[in-house]
């Protein structure tokens, strides 16, 4: 018999779930924005020159979260696509500089949620807790590529 108390990935949904809900209204209020909006406009912030694909891999999202987040942005004007001239089938995704004024208004908010929930934790705790974590999902990663 399973314990869902015990049972790691039901501890981890638990978490996640709670956690995102948390940080949610944030963005949900300041922006008008979802989960996986945020996460596209974070990713095209984070870096230059994101493709869809790009932030398919670099997110929890699948393809189409990740296109609709882009048509949902766009359309609020925090996003703006070119075509990309190595490969015609894909286009260059940009936070424009209503995105970008998006991201750095709800960034800092974002990061005081995220040391309130750590507040408890000594760096040193902090460290070890990032650590274990990473194991775990290096783990679970070798369990999906195993099938």
């Amino acid at each position: 018999m399973i314990d869902l108390n015990a049972f790691l990935p039901y501890q981890f949904s638990q978490l996640a779930d709670v956690v995102s809900h948390s940080v949610a209204t944030v963005y949900e209020s300041r922006l008008g924005i979802s989960r996986d909006d945020w996460r596209v406009l974070v990713a095209v912030n984070q870096a230059r020159d994101m493709r869809a694909t790009d932030i398919s891999q670099h997110t929890t999202l699948d393809k189409m979260q990740v296109s609709r987040a882009i048509a949902r942005l766009e359309k609020k004007g925090f996003l703006s696509r070119k075509a990309d001239t190595d490969d015609k089938r894909q286009q260059i995704l940009a936070a424009t500089p209503a995105g970008q004024a998006a991201y750095r208004e709800v960034s800092p908010l974002m990061m005081a949620r995220n040391d309130y929930l750590l507040q408890d934790l000594t760096p040193a705790e902090r460290e070890t807790l990032q650590r274990y974590l990473d194991q775990v999902l290096n783990r679970a990663q070798q369990l999906v590529a195993r099938g």
